[in-house]
């Protein structure tokens, strides 16, 4: 969700709708959809997945945060990142949201292996997350084009509770990511609103920045930037490509 004084026109991304979201600023939304899910589809769908299921029981994790920490572990001496040079997702098992706005897209992996194991589980959901925050990119980049001015993502809802989701958002987007200090931000939003409603504020904008306050700033790790810009090439191309084996299969 970007916000600017004068409206703004971007194909594939909602709006612009005034006032929509900070009175007096014109509102446009660009949205991958049930991402979550998509995560969760992945994981489960794994032959590792009772294994995981598990080992993060036994250790009172959950299986997000035990998938983090066993990517931790087989990293090695690399960025966790570059565990998925050879593994590439198009997210778009749904369809495509923005900005192609393209309802019959599906989801594509590229790179798959015979071995099934806990290792296979947790780089496949690294490149499931990764996927996502490429068409966070993706957005970003056809806003930019039509005249936003973007520099920093605000990140809330429960994949911002995922260190590994909000890192990777940093590194392949290149910006630095704000939290709020609140986990539950979204519930802040409507007690901004009640506030207002009360007249305890005069404005939503004061009582914003009265109320909600930043917890935490995750920077990305500019080193690796020439990794993911490979990765957002090859990421381009698999959409491509899928549009050219539909026209194949349309054709005469």
């Amino acid at each position: 969700m970007g916000i600017s004084k004068d409206p703004i026109f971007v194909p594939g991304v909602w709006g612009p709708y005034f006032s929509a979201m900070v009175p007096g600023f014109w509102l446009n939304e660009g949205g991958q959809s049930v991402t979550g899910k998509l995560i969760e589809h992945m994981v489960q769908g794994h032959a590792a997945f009772p294994e995981l299921q598990a080992k993060a029981s036994a250790r009172c994790q959950s299986i997000y945060a035990y998938l983090n920490s066993h990517l931790d572990l087989i990293k090695k001496a690399q960025p966790v990142g570059f565990l998925t040079v050879d593994l590439h997702v198009w997210p778009d098992f749904h369809g495509n949201r923005s900005p192609l706005a393209d309802l019959t897209l599906k989801g594509m992996v590229t790179g798959l292996k015979l071995s099934q194991d806990l290792d296979d589980l947790a780089i496949l959901y690294l490149a499931t997350v990764q996927a996502i925050a490429f068409g966070t990119r993706f957005i970003i980049e056809a806003m930019e084009a039509a005249g936003h001015s973007l520099s920093t993502l605000f990140l809330c809802g429960g994949l911002s509770k995922n260190p590994l989701f909000v890192q990777m958002h940093a590194d392949i987007t290149g910006m630095p990511v704000v939290l709020s200090q609140e986990v539950e931000s979204v519930l802040v939003g409507a007690a901004i609103l009640g506030a207002c409603a009360s007249g305890d504020f005069t404005s939503v904008q004061e009582a914003m920045s009265e109320m909600s306050k930043v917890g935490k700033v995750v920077f990305p790790r500019h080193e690796d930037k020439k990794y993911y810009d490979k990765k957002y090439q090859v990421f381009l191309k698999l959409v491509e490509h899928q549009k050219e084996y539909s026209a194949i299969m349309s054709g005469d």
